[in-house]
């Protein structure tokens, strides 16, 4: 049963949210019209009509037409800016502005994992910023000087959520009841004395970006921690596996120092060698983009994030698609990456399957991503991840995100990390 939507969804929208939406709408408007003339020129082109100069562009009355829809809309949009940049101040002004509500975190989550980029490249309020949190608080500077023992100690936790999702989602898997099922950080915190901190990213880049900054933010965060650290664990879900690699391979490169602390990495149902669904969509950008008539369309798709088109072969490094085009169907020209050295690596794969040895089970895996794949098993030896055996787990009956509260999950997690 579906539930009944919020009787007023607008109540959990800040000021400048609305600012983020009108300028999303504007960039709709003209899209859409921007399609809409390239269609309308390819049928003018089929029947000889002459359309222009400009590929894509109409002339005479509809030219005009098209111009006037795309110069009014910036002109709206315009105004709109200037507006909503004079309001917004003066609501910060009344008084501070209401906490969020977990229903606004996982919109802008979502819209952040389908057009993250495009968000942060058009300076889009909507676009989500890198940060560290513990116990709801931002980890900033200044916060971690009120902190100390023993509130916080010296084995960090790092949970990083997958795409399109956000730190709330690990601790608020909602059951019918309205109560938090379960909590990886809660859990490993009462059992084995790690310090959770969770981290909330923009997951519609390129998840090399997301690894470069990550990487870049983990320096300060350790080196003014309030306590020595001893440990650093990581918990990675889908792409924050793929982020988690990236990482630590732009640390090791640049020497930063908090790959020292780093002891542990446990990926659950990450795609390290890809998803099919990616690869699925990439195949409709080609077929669409095989007719004149269909050609326009193909920009609709063509919409997605780089973060999700990094999900075709599992890209982790800047040189795997830099000077690419990532809507064009080409083979895995990936770099290899292997596991890090010195780093203890395991690895959980899941199958919607409900029991072993099917075909489904290989078929199928968790819904989105394959368990070859989350066990870094590929037939090509440069690219295979070199995962013990007694580090790989497959577990059944378990989609991608239900790896977030099953209880098998959570137990082989505490049973690695206990030993190691």
């Amino acid at each position: 049963m579906v539930a009944p939507a919020p009787k007023n969804p607008l109540k959990h929208l800040h000021p400048s949210d609305y600012l983020g939406l009108a300028r999303l709408a504007t960039q709709a408007t003209v899209g859409v019209a921007g399609i809409s003339e390239e269609v309308h020129q390819n049928v003018w082109s089929t029947l000889g009509v002459s359309g222009g100069e400009q590929a894509g562009r109409t002339r005479g009355v509809t030219g005009l037409v098209y111009k006037s829809v795309r110069g009014v809309t910036k002109a709206v949009a315009g105004s709109i800016d200037a507006v909503l940049g004079r309001l917004i101040p003066m609501f910060d002004a009344i008084g501070p502005e209401r906490p969020s509500s977990i229903e606004r975190e996982a919109v802008l989550a979502a819209l952040n994992g389908v057009m993250g980029d495009q968000l942060q490249a058009t300076g889009n309020p909507l676009a989500t910023p890198m940060s560290f949190r513990h116990q709801g608080s931002v980890l900033t500077a200044e916060h971690l000087k009120t902190l100390a023992a023993p509130t916080v100690n010296g084995k960090i936790l790092l949970l990083i959520h997958g795409l399109c999702m956000n730190d709330l989602q690990w601790t608020q898997n909602l059951d019918n009841s309205g109560t938090a099922t379960f909590d990886h950080g809660q859990a490993l915190a009462g059992s084995l004395g790690y310090t959770p901190v969770y981290l909330r990213y923009n997951s519609g880049l390129h998840t090399s970006q997301n690894g470069r900054e990550l990487a870049a933010q983990l320096e300060p965060l350790l080196r003014d921690w309030p306590v020595p650290v001893t440990e650093l664990s990581i918990l990675a879900h889908s792409m924050g596996g793929l982020i988690t690699r990236s990482a630590l391979h732009l640390a090791s490169q640049k020497g930063l120092r908090w790959t020292a602390h780093l002891k542990n990495i446990v990926f659950l149902g990450t795609p390290h060698h890809g998803a099919p669904m990616e690869r699925a969509g990439n195949w409709i950008d080609v077929v669409l983009g095989s007719t004149r008539y269909s050609a326009p369309f193909a920009k609709i798709g063509q919409l997605r994030s780089a973060g999700i088109t990094d999900l075709r072969y599992g890209h982790v490094l800047d040189v795997d698609w830099q000077g690419h085009d990532r809507f064009r169907r080409s083979p895995d020209r990936r770099h290899a990456l292997p596991l890090p050295e010195n780093v203890r690596c395991y690895t959980v794969a899941a199958t919607t399957a409900a029991q072993r040895g099917t075909l489904a089970e290989r078929m199928l895996g968790d819904g989105l991503v394959p368990i070859p794949s989350a066990l870094g098993q590929h037939p090509q030896a440069k690219h295979q991840l070199a995962f013990k055996p007694e580090a790989q787990r497959i577990v059944y009956g378990i989609n991608h995100w239900g790896l977030l509260k099953a209880p098998e999950v959570a137990q082989q997690v505490q049973q690695w990390l206990a030993a190691g």
